[in-house]
């Protein structure tokens, strides 16, 4: 059961951070195909620097997840550092790459630009909230 403090949707973004966590780490396995990479500050990774940051990141992101299921205050700095990253990185990540070609990859971007910025940014938003109220 979720802490009370907690609530429902930190919970689930707790588990879906952990969730990303586990896939950062396993990047430089190419699970998800050959081209399969971190993407750091716009530019695939591969190979050596792939094999670093991308495990690098995903403790990052576990020890956020961590920090979100304890209520912990730091998960706060760490949430709202990690949403300006993902901010960076999709900008530079659009400046970088050719426009999308079919309009299915160009409506599969637009989710995915939505929902990055919205869960990066709103987890930090509702710790403020939780990390506030009386509990």
């Amino acid at each position: 059961m979720a802490n009370s403090r907690r609530g429902t949707a930190l919970t689930v973004l707790a588990i879906l951070f952990a969730i990303l966590a586990v896939s950062d780490i396993l990047k430089p396995l190419h699970l998800e195909g050959p081209t399969t990479g971190l993407v750091f500050f716009g530019k695939r990774l591969s190979g050596a620097p792939n094999a670093i940051l991308g495990p690098i990141l995903g403790i990052v992101l576990l020890i956020y997840a961590a920090g979100i299921w304890r209520m912990s205050r730091y998960a706060l700095y760490l949430g709202y550092a990690y949403a300006i990253y993902v901010t960076i990185n999709l900008i530079l990540f659009s400046a970088r790459n050719p426009s999308l070609t079919s309009r299915s990859e160009m409506i599969f971007g637009i989710v995915y630009i939505v929902f990055a910025l919205a869960l990066s940014w709103g987890t930090p938003v509702l710790l403020s909230r939780r990390q506030g109220a009386p509990g």
